[in-house]
């Protein structure tokens, strides 16, 4: 790690009302990651939390972004152009502002997060993508595929995916790769026990020394 972390948190508005944002943040950052939760749950994922235990460790800055709905204490999440414009203003006053975070930024985040991340990484200009548990298609439902969000993802990209996954298997995730992404095939399925630990901080330890930065 470059040195002593900083912890804080804060609540940025958006036009779905406030995020919450925990960042961590090293001194001296070689640049930032800002990750979001599913749909399903929070940031207590197990696959987040080593994504940003790894990602400490390699001297990122490390943003993990609660969603308004989760804020206000709904249990549904919002629609994808929701989520999506939260999430813009959100990254946008991370690298603004007095105590701006650096790029490069990396964006990403597990399941939904991943797909909001994919669907705005153009206009936020982000240098990487890390892609935790990608929902390639709903399970059960292999014909209507997300691959045109996966097609936006920033290059290069990374997404560590289940073996098992019902929203997408490692070899359906293959068939749809944009040019420039890496697959991490895991053991587990769309959320990971804790007996995975040790894969998934392989995978990760492996991309954090594949960032751009």
């Amino acid at each position: 790690m470059s040195g002593p972390t900083r912890t804080t948190v804060r609540e940025v508005e958006t036009p779905g009302g406030p995020a919450r944002v925990h960042v961590q943040r090293p001194t001296g950052p070689r640049g930032t990651v800002v990750l979001g939760h599913g749909a399903g749950g929070g940031l207590g994922a197990i696959d987040l939390a080593i994504a940003r235990e790894v990602l400490l460790g390699a001297g990122w800055a490390v943003a993990l972004v609660e969603q308004p709905w989760l804020v206000a204490g709904r249990r549904v999440a919002g629609r994808p152009p929701t989520l999506d414009a939260a999430w813009v203003p959100v990254v946008e006053a991370l690298l603004s502002g007095r105590g701006k975070l650096p790029r490069p930024l990396v964006v990403g985040g597990r399941s939904a997060g991943a797909r909001v991340a994919c669907r705005t990484a153009g206009p936020l200009e982000a240098d990487a993508g890390l892609l935790l548990s990608f929902p390639l298609h709903l399970p059960g439902q292999p014909d209507k595929l997300r691959a045109h969000e996966l097609a936006l993802a920033p290059d290069p990209s990374f997404v560590v995916q289940g073996t098992n996954d019902t929203f997408g298997t490692p070899d359906e995730l293959r068939a749809h790769l944009p040019a420039g992404t890496t697959l991490f095939e895991v053991p587990g399925a769309h959320s990971y026990p804790k007996g995975s630990r040790s894969a998934l901080t392989q995978a990760l330890t492996s991309i954090a020394g594949m960032l751009p930065g």
